[in-house]
């Protein structure tokens, strides 16, 4: 029988002669030495410290894939800043022979965008429980996974974990489990060491060598969190020593 999954194989990088290595983002080293990612059917991780380049590659992948920029599902066509990278333009990505059912592009940062234009069409409150800018942040975070999000599509996540605690961390990673299981695929930009706890997962970590395929007990979210928790009294005093 024929895998459904993954519905997005691989993104790889077309090297046009005419790119300009000292623009960005071309210029970010984890961009120029992209050649080509092997998406997990699961779930895919790209961590790497900020400016590394793994929100850049991710918003590639979701404009090549024809979402909008500021996130949303591929109807969602709302513009508040046209600033908006070339290197969508250069990828060639590799699709299954499976169409997902639906799909959905989250970015924390344009999150506030995103829900001033679904407040305005009206969707908020036929999809997603009423107004997004009736609830908290991290509230409204949680409205995409409990109402919007259905299974049997392709989601991708940039910083996902940037409105929510600790705790509603542990039920997006149960939502996220939930619809993995229902023949979903995520790809995921992120900081948090719990979501990268997912098992299985793929992690690729951007950073000034490149993109390599990582370990989750290898990344330094994970190394640097379970530091500070065991030895935290030490770590404080010596952060805040003059």
């Amino acid at each position: 029988m024929l895998q459904a999954k993954p519905y997005l194989q691989r993104a790889k990088f077309l090297n046009d002669s005419d790119i300009d290595f000292d623009e960005y983002p071309y210029n970010i080293e984890a961009v120029r030495q992209l050649e080509q990612l092997d998406f997990h059917p699961d779930v895919t991780f790209l961590v790497g410290e900020n400016g590394a380049g793994k929100s850049t590659v991710l918003e590639a992948i979701a404009l090549a894939l024809g979402f909008n920029a500021e996130g949303g599902t591929k109807h969602a066509r709302h513009v508040t800043v046209d600033a908006t990278a070339t290197l969508y333009q250069n990828l060639n990505l590799v699709k299954s022979y499976k169409t997902p059912r639906e799909g959905f592009s989250l970015r924390a940062e344009s999150f506030y965008n995103l829900a001033t234009y679904l407040d305005e069409i009206g969707a908020s409150y036929e999809y997603y429980g009423g107004s997004l800018h009736g609830q908290s942040h991290g509230e409204s975070f949680m409205a995409l996974f409990e109402h919007k999000f259905h299974g049997k599509g392709l989601y991708l996540l940039d910083e996902p974990e940037a409105a929510l605690s600790p705790n509603r961390l542990f039920t997006m990673l149960r939502h996220i489990h939930a619809l993995v299981q229902d023949d979903s695929q995520f790809i995921i930009a992120t900081h948090s060491p719990i979501l990268l706890a997912y098992p299985n997962a793929k992690i690729y970590l951007f950073d000034s060598s490149g993109i390599t395929e990582t370990r989750y007990e290898e990344t330094e979210h994970f190394g640097l969190t379970k530091d500070f928790l065991n030895y935290y009294p030490e770590r404080v005093r010596r952060l805040l020593a003059d």
